[in-house]
């Protein structure tokens, strides 16, 4: 009898609580959101699956510390305690999938379009007027958001997910999971979220606006551009170096022609293996502790404001700069500066042609596209810099 007691004792259901149990549920509907509405699956997949690990009672997945017999911790517990000090404390993951974003990308049309880089620019004010309304709702009691929380959740209208951990990792771990969550999803309802914002502040005849084509870019330029981004952000705003400089890295090694093999590695198997492994370690802080609060909520809303904001000030300047510019510029495009690669680039260029058939905006789109992912580094070493 004392045998089956200590059986039901050591068992998940007898340890579970209400708390780990709606955890549990939140994890099967991330993967709900992943696998059938199609949401960011690479990511929401194995942070769903974490989520669902790291809240089963007594599995052994929890970061949780060991203690001696007198109380002195040990040494740490738990697999996704490792997962997650080993690449998402040390900020070794959110790098290296910056590095293989880096290798996927192509700066020829920033280059091209050099007033492009100013969208990116913009979009991101987003960012900083969500730290601002965080530090607002906690200066009145509303929720209670320290200016590190603040800083975290303003990262998420860059609509970068990387970055989001990268700076949240750093500032404030504890909200890691809703963060990521929030950055992600949103992300993934671009072509939802976006396109209202797009033609609520356009006319039909600027979204029909037509631009001239591209000019070539040579292979020069492209070597010597992510060469002299790094130069540049790094002597004036060091905190943005390693993600901007793993991000050149990528860039140099696809431009460079000679590191073929390390540049398809970049893409493709390393940055999937990482991937996998930061979203379980993402996953590791979504226990029933950290993200059944009212704070959630407060981050999920705030992060929609930012990335609203940011979509309407890529376009507003977009609109703005049209009224001096020689050649037209298509307000759509400063959409695309939020730094979503390339889903915003795409939604800017399918409103584009329901305005004008024959208005292909995709190229132009992509260069304030690249913009922001810059601009979006920029701004995370500004808060780790500032905050920290």
């Amino acid at each position: 009898m004392e045998t089956l007691l200590n059986l039901w004792a050591d068992s998940g259901i007898a340890q579970l609580d209400v708390g780990k149990a709606a955890m549990m549920i939140v994890g099967l509907g991330l993967l709900y959101l992943a696998i059938k509405k199609g949401f960011e699956p690479l990511l929401l997949v194995p942070i769903g699956i974490g989520t669902f690990l790291v809240n089963i009672p007594g599995g052994g997945f929890e970061a949780a510390p060991v203690y001696d017999a007198v109380g002195n911790m040990t040494s740490p517990g738990g697999m996704m305690y490792y997962i997650y000090n080993a690449g998402i404390a040390s900020g070794m993951f959110p790098l290296i999938i910056f590095m293989g974003v880096g290798a996927m990308t192509d700066f020829g049309p920033l280059l091209a379009n050099p007033k492009t880089l100013l969208l990116g620019a913009a979009a991101q004010f987003g960012i900083f007027a969500t730290v601002l309304g965080a530090v607002t709702l906690s200066y009145f009691g509303i929720l209670d958001f320290s200016i590190n929380d603040a800083a975290s959740i303003g990262i998420i209208g860059g609509a970068d997910g990387p970055t989001a951990i990268f700076v949240t990792s750093k500032l404030s771990p504890d909200i890691l999971g809703p963060v990521a969550v929030a950055a992600y999803s949103y992300m993934a309802l671009v072509p939802i979220i976006q396109p209202p914002i797009m033609r609520a502040l356009t006319t039909e005849k600027e979204r029909a606006i037509q631009m001239v084509q591209l000019r070539p870019v040579s292979k020069t330029e492209k070597i010597i551009f992510p060469l002299l981004l790094l130069f540049l952000v790094g002597m004036v705003l060091p905190s943005a170096a390693p993600l901007l400089g793993m991000f050149c890295f990528g860039n140099l090694m696809r431009e460079a022609g000679v590191v073929d093999r390390l540049s398809d590695t970049a893409q493709n198997a390393l940055i999937n293996i990482v991937t996998i492994f930061l979203g379980l370690g993402v996953g590791s802080k979504m226990s029933s502790d950290k993200f059944l609060a009212w704070e959630t909520l407060g981050i999920l809303g705030l992060g929609a404001v930012a990335f609203c904001i940011g979509t309407a000030c890529g376009v507003l300047l977009a609109k703005l700069l049209n009224k001096f510019s020689d050649s037209p510029i298509n307000p759509l495009i400063g959409s695309a500066g939020v730094s979503a690669v390339p889903m915003a680039a795409r939604v800017s260029n399918k409103v584009g042609l329901e305005a004008n058939p024959h208005n292909h905006l995709l190229m132009h789109a992509m260069g304030p596209n690249v913009a922001g992912v810059i601009g979006s580094a920029i701004a995370a070493g500004v808060m780790i810099s500032m905050v920290s």
